[in-house]
């Protein structure tokens, strides 16, 4: 087919997936961030998903970058990849899926095909979404255009499992569209795709991905709280249940994110929309919302014990992004710790080489630091596992090293 392709949003998902389709299609890249869009002409990918060789090699390859909706209404496939939020309530924002709908709904002619990528609870595709585009467009669904659904699964700052190696979910809105989409996918994906048999299995297949990884990680976290109350190690613990065979390994920390520590809202948020209560998803996200003010507690009992004045004691964190080397902040729970201590009446200083200043700066009003000294602080706080804080060198004589990820030997403290 001579598919023109137009992906809406171009963020961790949708930059990545547009370099993969500029190999072999002709492709426009579309966001409303008019300063990400200059930075990607120009061969600057401030995710760090792509390198600089791969931009340039999609601009090369005939991709083009813009934030004029003249540029992209002559497309046939439309792969919408925006961000799908919370509110401050954890209630679903789909504002952004709502408004690039009515973006494509200004352009939609027969025989379009708009593709969701973005996570939902199930439903919202062909609910909420088809009605935009129906409204705007006066076209109908599945007589004049048609829809899939194909759950992102890209792993910001994962180098391994780039969006080509993954094995990727499809769906269509007709057995013929499924089909379409599916053939889609899989010229460009090496690892080959998994066909569903409708958009509601699709969406239901994404949401509960990060749903189950959100409740393994809620037990782990669970066994931390129970097991530092009994003064076990908790890791020691894991590596010794870790010799079955058959034992789900994983390590206490931070959730957040925008995946893990959001998707599972969705789900609840239908879920007791039907009449259900899901006692274990809200209770798995219960624990992992509080391991931020856990940590910025025992961190003061520590300070506590060796002495330490805590009213104004100097307070540095290592670490702000969500995850190790990976400069994403969104919904980092770094943030709940550095609040926390500041409560505490503690001066707070961040440092993280990862995280970009601006994004910090705008997202959540805070300043990050490049210079410092160990020495001047009573309490060092290791809070993403970056591989440069693997070897640091930090004497624990008069302060306290709080260890998250368990990457120092002489911690104080670690989960």
């Amino acid at each position: 087919m001579n598919y023109k392709i137009c992906i809406l949003g171009l963020g961790y998902v949708g930059l990545p997936l547009a370099h993969a389709f500029s190999k072999k299609y002709e492709v426009i890249g579309f966001d409303i961030n008019s300063k990400r869009v200059e930075e990607l002409k120009n061969g600057f990918d401030r995710t760090e998903e792509l390198s600089k060789a791969q931009v340039k090699e999609a601009i090369t390859n005939g991709i083009k970058f813009s934030l004029d909706t003249d540029d992209i209404k002559d497309c046939n496939i439309y792969i919408v990849t925006v961000p799908t939020p919370i509110d401050k309530s954890n209630k679903p924002d789909l504002t952004p899926l709502i408004k690039s709908s009515q973006t494509i709904g200004k352009l939609l002619k027969k025989e379009d095909i708009v593709i969701y990528e973005s996570t939902v609870y199930p439903g919202v595709t062909e609910e909420v979404c088809v009605a935009q585009l129906e409204k705007i467009s006066q076209l109908k669904f599945n007589i004049d255009f048609y829809c899939g659904y194909s759950p992102e699964r890209i792993n910001p700052g994962d180098k391994k499992h780039t969006v080509t190696k993954i094995l990727k979910v499809t769906s269509g809105s007709t057995p013929e569209i499924a089909d379409k989409v599916d053939a889609l996918y899989k010229s460009i994906i090496e690892a080959g795709t998994h066909k569903c048999s409708s958009i509601k299995v699709a969406e239901a297949s994404k949401v509960i991905e990060n749903t189950q990884r959100d409740v393994n990680i809620a037990l782990v976290n669970e066994l931390a709280l129970i097991f530092n109350t009994m003064g076990i190690n908790t890791n020691e613990v894991i590596e010794a249940a870790a010799t079955k065979w058959n034992f789900i390994k994983l390590t206490p920390g931070l959730v957040g994110g925008h995946c893990i520590g959001v998707d599972p809202y969705y789900l609840t948020y239908k879920a007791e929309e039907l009449g259900y209560k899901p006692n274990l998803i809200l209770g798995a996200r219960q624990i992992n919302n509080g391991m931020g003010k856990y940590v910025a507690e025992r961190t003061i009992k520590l300070m506590i014990k060796k002495g330490i004045q805590i009213k104004d004691s100097k307070v540095l964190v290592l670490g702000l992004t969500f995850k190790e080397n990976c400069p994403d902040i969104r919904n980092t729970k770094v943030i709940d710790i550095v609040n926390e201590m500041k409560d505490y009446g503690c001066i707070v200083d961040i440092s993280d080489y990862w995280a970009s200043a601006d994004e910090v700066r705008y997202e959540y009003g805070l300043e990050l630091i490049e210079n410092y000294t160990f020495d001047e602080y009573q309490a060092i706080i290791v809070a993403v596992g970056h591989d440069g804080y693997k070897n640091m060198k930090i004497s624990n004589e008069g302060k306290v090293i709080f260890d998250i990820k368990s990457i120092l030997k002489n911690a104080d403290g670690t989960l």
